[in-house]
């Protein structure tokens, strides 16, 4: 009877521990998306947290990341790699307070190293939480350099002063405009770091900017005020370092105005072409500036692009690419220090900050790609123009 009795709450305490579980367990496994390790063979095995928006207007984005950093999770777990991943993201809806809220969470599970956040705003709230637990967090694609201030944070996309300068040499080196024009998002972290070093820069270049015409998260709907300025300055080249969703807005606005400058943006501007209901048509001539072309014929890219159509359909962004090279960094860098899983946060943060900068890496994003220890990486961009609704590397 005893044994009944003693089998019976061995039953009861499982299943309390499954129900006391059950919101956390299957908001891991819809979030890591099937990411767990069933095979370690031996592999040193961490814990790698995700977050960045899958849902809310910047959901492009963080879905990009959580399915690029997928399948490199994917391609490692499956690999004879020394070092295996346990994943789990996190959505924070663009948000700062819900990024906390995520990397909370993420904690609590037991995450031991960060894979974001993906957007800046969300992203300057996390680094406060990891430097305090001296946590080790590679962005793929916040790029403010307030971002890398901590030491414990590293970036695999461009920081914002890099692409500033670089789309003003593009611009000025090519003689793409003799009148310039920008539209930008001055509450914005991101937008305003951006085209603060590409007014410098065209200065130093002699680039005219004939007029400069900011807005704010509260009022970026309608642009046509600012479109007319640029119009009647004669500019015949509008920088948009903001995202794809105004610039959606402002290319619809321009076509109503009449106006058809030349569009040149930043890699915020990825994913415009599958703004839904947005004429993509509009889009033709307009340039950017990323560190990735799907197009590419290089086996990596080729590879990397048709799994990503089969595991989700659409072609993927460079934010996704990011995200697929910045998990192959963190394994790298784990090989590189030698890491072992019941290392603690701060272990793990001291050994992985060193090793970061002492691996060179060919990714998606570039080639020989190194990191210092400021946390700026160094790789070159390329710039794409859209041709007939796709990408054209130039």
């Amino acid at each position: 009877m005893k044994k009944f009795i003693a089998a019976g709450l061995a039953l009861c305490m499982a299943l309390a521990m499954v129900a006391c579980g059950g919101n956390t367990s299957s908001s891991a496994s819809q979030a890591a998306g099937g990411a767990s390790v069933t095979n370690t063979d031996g592999a040193i095995v961490i814990k790698m947290g995700g977050i960045g928006p899958v849902t809310g207007a910047n959901a492009v984005y963080g879905e990009a990341v959580k399915n690029g950093a997928q399948i490199a999770v994917d391609e490692i777990n499956a690999s004879d790699s020394t070092v295996k991943f346990e994943y789990n993201f996190q959505d924070d809806e663009g948000d700062a307070e819900k990024a906390i809220n995520a990397y909370n969470n993420l904690k609590d599970w037991g995450m031991q190293v960060l894979m974001g956040t993906v957007t800046t705003t969300p992203c300057l709230a996390v680094i406060s939480e990891t430097e305090a637990d001296n946590m080790f967090q590679i962005t793929p694609s916040a790029s403010s350099t307030d971002v890398i201030v901590p030491d414990n944070v590293f970036q695999v996309c461009f920081t914002d002063p890099n692409q500033g300068v670089s789309a003003a040499d593009y611009i000025a080196d090519n003689g793409l405009a003799t009148k310039v024009a920008a539209i930008y998002d001055s509450s914005d972290a991101y937008s305003k770091g951006i085209y603060d070093a590409f007014a410098a820069e065209a200065e130093v270049k002699g680039l005219e900017i004939v007029c400069a015409e900011a807005f704010t998260s509260d009022n970026k709907t309608d642009f046509k005020t600012q479109l007319q300025k640029a119009q009647s300055e004669g500019a015949d080249l509008v920088f948009l370092p903001i995202y794809y969703t105004e610039a959606a807005l402002i290319l619809t606005q321009a076509d109503q105005l009449g106006y058809e400058p030349t569009f040149f943006g930043c890699d915020g501007m990825d994913g415009l072409l599958n703004v839904k209901n947005f004429d993509t048509n509009l889009a033709e001539g307009l340039m950017l500036m990323t560190p990735f072309d799907a197009t590419s014929e290089d086996e990596l890219t080729a590879n990397f692009v048709k799994t990503y159509e089969e595991k989700f359909g659409g072609t993927p962004n460079q934010f996704a690419a990011d995200a697929y090279d910045a998990v192959y960094a963190i394994r790298d860098a784990c090989v590189q220090a030698g890491v072992t899983s019941d290392m603690s946060v701060s272990d793990l943060g001291d050994a992985l900050k060193v090793a970061i900068t002492e691996v060179t890496m060919d990714g998606l994003t570039g080639s020989n790609m190194t990191w210092k220890a400021t946390g700026e990486v160094s790789k070159a961009p390329i710039v794409v123009k859209i041709e007939n609704g796709a990408y054209k590397q130039l």
